[in-house]
């Protein structure tokens, strides 16, 4: 079992995932996002080569509009 914390939150998942599964799994791939993990930020075209590792630290801002 694979546990990653998220924004604070530790979240559990059965099978290793890479980080662009997760934010399909977060419905969020299509948003304007910043990633950083365990305190580095992950450039968009790493999202499918970034393996999620037991233990990682995830913090995940959506870009929200307004004025």
């Amino acid at each position: 079992m694979l546990q990653v914390t998220i924004n604070g939150q530790p979240h559990h998942f059965d099978n290793p995932l890479s980080l662009q599964q997760l934010l399909e799994h977060m419905s969020i791939q299509n948003k304007r996002i910043a990633v950083e993990r365990n305190g580095e930020i992950v450039p968009r075209s790493q999202f499918t080569l970034q393996t999620l590792s037991d233990g990682d630290q995830l913090e995940i801002v959506v870009a929200v509009g307004g004025g």
